[in-house]
């Protein structure tokens, strides 16, 4: 197994331009290929997850054109459902890519075609019943080739009818996300209600807008996101020339170094006008006692004396992850509440980082949804394991802020969403 040694960094400073957000990225790219007329999207994510989206639409029969860099895309829409009975059963691997897997699940069902949808284990853990049944009501043809509720999926494609739908929103925004970007394209009008407590609400804000940007309007009913009302028989309209923001969550590693080690950082490509939730990480920060500045286009970070927080995260969950690594670097007990859906994620995240800030000295309290953090008097050096979980590798790579060096196994797993990750730090540490 690969290891990276990372030696203690005394300070950052510098400037960082964020890659592309993975959720904009796959959304886009599945919005530009359904609708009528050509898409160039810029500042495009590089990655595994954006890869198999990619993949699966180029088997999907979508013509695009990717720049050398990878970072513009040039998508013909087809300006209808996806359709490739002449092609017979079609097997899209989708790796462990969840903004891939959802989506895609439902767009399939809306035209003709069949499909098997598969990818890499972990992804066969990761639950899609709740998106299934939603799926069903409207009157889709799905199948589990393995466990119930689970992928992988057999999908026959016979149009989506709309209609009163219900779906559970507790476990993830994705199950939502997947069925509003395909309702607009049911043959009829469609009601969704959402069930229990909606998680990750910022994320269904990025879904709206997204769809807006491609020329459909979602009725999200008085916007307490609970009822959401769509016109079926639509097609979505090409955005022209769309610019993917920075990722706001791969900005929280650079923002957080900065406030734990000193110096400032300055992240570029998201600001206090984006659209991704995860920008509030920065709130997070500064009531722990960072330093922040916000521009249209920027947020920028230096340090504070970090306090402890007790906060509910259920709003920022990736972002909520690099809080628990910065909690080692605050005054206090640190509190992370209402994030069950960790669990759900690449890995089971509450188990995960339970058990690697144990191994650098934190007392931990790991409960069914939330995560408590006391730093010790002094960090200890470990190994990190990174259960094949790009974000894990990232937070922990803040462990190197201290006079305390960090050994972060299978590295290359920031692949899923930033491939480059170490280099960029290395770039502004001191």
């Amino acid at each position: 197994m690969e290891q990276l040694l990372l030696n203690p960094i005394k300070k950052v400073d510098g400037e960082i331009n964020l890659p592309g957000s993975k959720s904009l990225s796959n959304r886009a790219l599945l919005l530009a290929a359904l609708a009528k007329g050509t898409t160039t999207l810029t500042n495009l994510l590089d990655s595994d997850d954006i890869r198999h989206m990619l993949n699966a639409l180029k088997k999907l029969g979508v013509n695009y054109t990717l720049s050398a860099d990878k970072k513009q895309c040039v998508v013909e829409g087809l300006g209808r459902a996806f359709d490739t009975q002449a092609l017979g059963e079609l097997e899209l691997f989708l790796g462990n890519a969840g903004t891939a897997m959802r989506p895609l699940c439902a767009a399939l069902c809306l035209g003709q075609g069949e499909y098997t949808l598969t990818g890499e284990p972990r992804m066969f853990e990761r639950p899609i019943g709740s998106l299934v049944d939603s799926l069903k009501q409207a009157g889709a043809d799905v199948t589990y080739l393995k466990d119930e509720n689970y992928p992988p999926l057999k999908i026959k494609g016979t149009g989506l009818t709309g209609g009163d739908i219900s779906i559970d929103g507790s476990v993830s925004s994705q199950f939502l996300t997947a069925f509003l970007m395909s309702a607009p394209m049911a043959s009829e009008d469609t009601t969704i209600n959402i069930v229990g407590e909606l998680v990750s609400k910022p994320y269904i804000k990025i879904t709206l807008q997204i769809m807006q940007d491609f020329g459909v309007e979602v009725d999200n009913v008085n916007g307490e996101y609970q009822c959401f009302m769509i016109k079926g028989g639509q097609t979505y309209q090409a955005a022209g020339n769309y610019l993917v923001e920075g990722d706001a969550s791969s900005a929280s590693y650079f923002l957080a170094a900065a406030a734990i080690g000193g110096g400032s950082i300055k992240v570029t490509g998201i600001g206090k006008k984006s659209v991704q939730g995860d920008i509030q990480f920065a709130d997070a920060l500064e009531a722990m006692g960072a330093n922040i500045e916000w521009g249209d286009d920027y947020i920028k970070a230096s340090k504070g004396q970090l306090k402890a927080i007790d906060m509910d995260m259920n709003h920022i969950p990736d972002a909520a992850m690099t809080i628990a690594v910065a909690a080692l670097f605050a005054e206090g007990t640190t509190k992370i509440t209402n994030v069950y859906n960790w669990r759900v994620k690449e890995t089971d995240r509450l188990y995960a980082m339970a058990t690697e800030l144990r191994k650098v000295g934190a007392e931990v309290i790991e409960g069914h949804d939330f995560i408590e953090v006391t730093p010790p008097a002094q960090l200890k050096h470990a190994e990190i394991d990174t259960y094949d979980d790009h974000r894990m590798a990232m937070c922990f790579s803040l462990v190197a802020l201290s006079d305390t060096p960090v050994t972060i196994n299978d590295p290359k797993c920031t692949s899923k969403t930033f491939p480059d990750y170490f280099e960029k730090l290395a770039s502004v540490s001191l």
